[in-house]
């Protein structure tokens, strides 16, 4: 049986409707969106989507929200920096503040 939606993948179910950008995009979105993503906890390219924002991992069993169509969105990866930058800075005050104990 030969392929019959080459060029326009998924969105061949619309058919000649709604342009050829719209569908494009909606092309490119599903893709990305049903392709398996790598789980923030064990690493391993087993995530898929549920539902919208909510994603789980087939290896280690884990259930997380995320975005709508990747898991992790680009802000949700700026608010991780930010979260690990203030663990990092409070992790080397409490270093520095139990170094200052010892010495006096």
């Amino acid at each position: 049986m030969s392929k019959r939606t080459k060029k326009v993948g998924s969105a061949g179910r619309l058919g000649s409707r709604y342009g050829v950008r719209a569908r494009s995009r909606i092309r490119n979105v599903e893709m990305i969106q049903r392709k398996k993503h790598t789980c923030p906890s064990c690493g391993h390219v087993a995530v898929k989507r549920l539902g919208t924002g909510i994603w789980k991992c087939r290896k280690c069993g884990i259930k997380f929200a995320g975005g709508s169509y990747i898991p992790k969105t680009e802000i949700g990866q700026q608010v991780d920096k930010i979260i690990r930058g203030e663990a990092l800075a409070m992790e080397q005050r409490r270093l520095q503040a139990e170094q200052g104990e010892e010495t006096v």
